[in-house]
C-alpha cells in the first residue's frame, strides 16, 4: 500500500526516543511521530504518553524522497470545524505547538512565555559577561 500525505493510518509504536516515536505502518514502512506531534498539550517526557506496542492512528504529514515518513497523532484526531480557525492570521497556524491558544489555568500563551524567557536570559548573560570581563580584562569578579 502506498503511503500518501494526508492519509490516516493505524500503526504500532516500535520504538521511542527523546525526540519522538517510531511507528510501524506495515509493508516494511516506518514513520516518525515527532514529540511535538504527539499531543495538543506540552509533552515533557514522551514515555508519559506512549509505550512500545501501543496501537495508534496517525496522519501522514510528509513523505520524503529518501523514504522518511513524517507522522502526527494529534492531527489524526477529528475536531470540531470551528477549532481549526482559532489560529489567527487567516486560519494559518502560528509557530510553536500551542498555535496561539492559552494553556489551561489562564497562563500566558507559549509565545509570550518564550519571549519573556529570551529577554531574561539575555539580560542574565549580559550581567555575567559584565561581571567577569572587567576593564582590565581577564577573569574574575569586578574589583571596587
Amino acid at each position: 500500500m502506498a503511503i500518501e500525505v494526508g492519509q490516516k493510518v493505524t500503526g504500532k509504536v516500535t520504538g521511542i526516543t527523546n525526540f519522538g516515536a517510531f511507528v510501524d505502518l506495515g509493508d516494511n514502512q516506518t514513520g516518525l511521530v515527532h514529540i511535538s506531534e504527539v499531543s495538543d498539550k506540552y509533552v515533557k517526557d514522551i514515555h508519559d504518553v506512549l509505550t512500545v506496542g501501543d496501537e495508534v492512528t496517525v496522519k501522514v504529514l510528509s513523505v520524503g524522497d529518501d523514504g522518511k515518513i513524517g507522522l502526527s497523532i494529534r492531527k489524526a484526531v477529528d475536531r470540531p470545524q470551528r477549532e481549526h480557525h482559532e489560529h489567527g492570521r487567516g486560519g494559518q497556524p502560528r509557530g510553536g505547538s500551542f498555535h496561539g491558544r492559552k494553556r489551561s489555568g489562564g497562563n500566558k500563551d507559549f509565545d509570550s512565555m518564550m519571549a519573556n524567557f529570551l529577554k531574561e536570559s539575555e539580560s542574565r548573560l549580559a550581567t555575567i559577561k559584565h561581571n567577569t570581563e572587567g576593564k582590565r580584562g581577564g577573569r574574575g569578579g569586578r574589583r571596587s
